[in-house]
């Protein structure tokens, strides 16, 4: 069976497809232009490209559907479903101000009208007791108000539900029928009743959005078998994942990090900052051996305590527009000309400037380029583009180019400060992972804007998120809510509570067809003093002493150790199956004979050399500056730099010693 990781995106929809056999000599790989109206139109165009429309086929597919529906607005309608008192916790939140000084804050659309959010008695307290339970005659006047309504989910989020999930299952069940169900107990049985309820609410409004679209993609695609990637950086099949489409809503992002532990391995550096640079938009992480996660994460405006890749996301890409405001400032994105019309280069009608056009005026891409190995670029609309707004900057046309690569860059460099300097790391310690289409255009000018000393480029980097879709392993993160002292509690009884979701965990697993006895699991504790908000997580081994553990991490987090009683808030557990593939230790062809050309570049005093990417050979050492040209990316290397491939087809580039 052929293995096709998908990666839409918001301008590419990369695919890249493994045929049987470990040697790679059946891997080839596609950009085709996104469809943001129907996102399975490009895939089986893709497909079609790579003659595999009609064959038998395992995809695993990272999907930004459930993402744009919510930040578009564009979910379904929902009913919110609460105890008696509790119809505007959504609505009120966590009164977190944006703008902590703004006395005249800007007013929020709550994220269910007032008339959807409906009350019933069912009330649990807070040890887990039922104080009250709606009637029959309750239940059918509820589901008489969701009919007159009209409503496509049902979002069912009662206090406490969490330790007694009994009621929420009864509401669900007598309101069975033409309904999406979304039931917090199900989707996050955890305290805080705003974050489960935005949960349930988000789960509730993709979850049609994704039916729908899943079922399109399998209709077009009938002898495929296709899971979907979750923003835990695990995959889930098809047939489960509306119901948990929450868990979905960064599972575009999620490949690159797949793929980055691969490549980690692959190089022996645990320490990577991971750079992704597409079309429209860019996305970065700090990698320390693990896929990095949190559950603290947000998605527009909402916050998502969904278990997720800890990814910063900029609109910096590719198509990133440049535009000149009021006082006369150059601006670069947020905007994106997305893949209709996309950058003017593209020939399709667009005539604002984008990075990808300042980039091909600056010659750094060739002009002959093939976008995707298919595409052809138009210079001369890039430059009437980039002219234009050199007029408007008063400037000629390579200057207005700079600009807009400058000021890009350093957006892009200061995401990358979040997720390092921010967080206390330094950049230095790290080698810059660059990939994505446009990735490798920036690289050297990021690294040098951090201090970073190596960069690695890996290989097939226009794709590699696709990649990175292939070697990521079924799994779940389940988790139980306990909110009792660490003292009061024994291993016996913890253990009892973790064996329970490695069960539930196992029997989902199993129903996507991985084997039950490869399945391995990972046990984590939430703990907090009591009386605290925030948790801190750690490793749970029967037999430890989690009470000092805890107490030495909280100290490391804040420099406080206090004499106060230990909490456990929640456990969590993360379940993992294999991999369709186990590596992307796939060879790539190299040293092959083709032309080195001379050319010069505007801005650059030096020679450049122009080459395929397949020409260097293993171990060779080239000198910057040059241009690597591959089908699906291209890499400019600055002076200053050496770049080498390893037997892998990864470039590494180290900066030399400066004078």
């Amino acid at each position: 069976m052929t293995l096709v990781g998908v990666d839409t995106g918001g301008t590419f929809t990369d695919i890249v497809a493994l045929e049987d056999g470990p040697d790679g000599a059946g891997m080839r790989h596609c950009k085709v232009l996104s469809n943001p109206s129907d996102p399975s139109i490009p895939i089986v165009e893709g497909l079609q490209k790579l003659g595999l429309e009609n064959r038998k086929l395992q995809i695993i597919h990272g999907t930004t559907v459930a993402t744009n529906a919510v930040l578009e607005g564009k979910g379904a309608r929902v009913a919110y479903v609460t105890s008696k008192g509790f119809a505007d916790v959504l609505t009120l939140g966590r009164q977190e101000r944006q703008q902590v000084y703004q006395l005249k804050q800007l007013e929020t659309r709550p994220p269910v009208p007032r008339k959807l959010c409906l009350e019933l008695t069912s009330r649990i307290a807070a040890d887990g007791s039922l104080l009250a339970e709606s009637s029959d005659s309750e239940l059918a006047a509820l589901r008489n108000r969701l009919e007159s309504l009209g409503v496509e989910s049902v979002a069912i989020n009662l206090l406490f539900a969490f330790l007694n999930p009994g009621q929420e299952q009864r509401i669900a069940e007598a309101l069975e029928g033409p309904w999406f169900m979304s039931c917090s107990s199900g989707v996050l049985p955890e305290v805080r009743e705003y974050e489960r309820g935005m949960a349930t609410w988000l789960n509730a409004s993709v979850g049609p959005v994704i039916s729908r679209y899943l079922g399109r993609l399998q209709q077009r695609l009938p002898l495929a078998n296709i899971a979907v990637m979750q923003s835990a950086g695990t995959t889930i099949a098809a047939d489960q994942a509306a119901q948990q489409a929450v868990r979905l809503l960064l599972s575009g992002p999620a490949g690159g990090l797949a793929a980055t532990r691969s490549i980690a391995a692959q190089t022996g550096n645990p320490k990577l900052m991971s750079f992704d640079m597409g079309g429209t938009s860019t996305d970065v992480a700090l990698f320390n051996g693990e896929i990095p996660l949190t559950s603290q994460s947000r998605l527009g405006s909402w916050p998502l305590s969904i278990p997720s890749v800890d990814i910063h996301t900029i609109g910096a890409g590719g198509g990133s527009i440049a535009r000149v405001d009021k006082a006369g400032m150059l601006l670069v994105g947020p905007e994106s000309a997305g893949a209709s019309p996309g950058p003017a280069c593209y020939g399709q009608g667009g005539t604002q400037a984008t990075v990808t056009d300042a980039n091909l005026v600056l010659g750094r891409i060739p002009a002959n380029t093939l976008l995707g190995g298919y595409f052809p670029l138009d210079l001369e609309a890039a430059s009437v583009a980039v002219a234009k707004l050199a007029g408007d900057m008063a400037c000629d046309v390579q200057q207005a180019a700079e600009g807009i690569v400058r000021l890009a860059n350093e957006h892009m460099a200061r995401a990358l400060r979040v997720i390092s300097v921010e967080r206390g790391h330094d950049p230095a310690e790290y080698a810059l992972l660059c990939f994505g289409g446009a990735g490798g255009l920036h690289a050297c000018d990021l690294a040098e804007l951090l201090n970073m000393e190596r960069i690695i480029i890996p290989a097939r980097a226009g794709v590699l998120s696709a990649m990175g879709m292939l070697v990521s392993k079924p799994g779940r993160e389940l988790s139980r809510a306990v909110l009792q002292p660490v003292a009061e509690l024994t291993d016996d009884q913890v253990g009892h509570w973790f064996r329970a979701l490695e069960t539930d965990a196992t029997s989902q697993l199993t129903a996507e067809g991985c084997n039950p006895k490869q399945v391995t699991f990972t046990h984590q504790l939430e703990l907090r003093y009591v009386g605290q908000s925030a948790t801190i997580t750690i490793e749970w081994r029967a037999g430890a002493a989690h009470e000092e553990i805890f107490h030495a991490a909280h100290l490391t987090a804040s420099g406080l150790k206090l004499e106060h009683p230990v909490e456990l808030v929640n456990i969590r557990l993360s379940a993992r199956a294999p991999a369709v593939l186990e590596s992307i230790d796939i060879p790539h062809s190299q040293g092959e004979a083709d032309g080195i050309e001379i050319i010069r570049l505007p801005g650059v005093e030096a020679d450049v050399a122009l080459r395929s990417r397949r020409s260097l050979a293993r171990g060779e050492v080239v000198k910057g500056p040059c241009i690597l040209t591959e089908q699906v990316a291209t890499s400019w290397i600055k002076p200053g730099w050496v770049v080498s491939p390893d037997e892998w087809g990864n470039l590494f580039l180290e900066r030399q010693a400066r004078a």
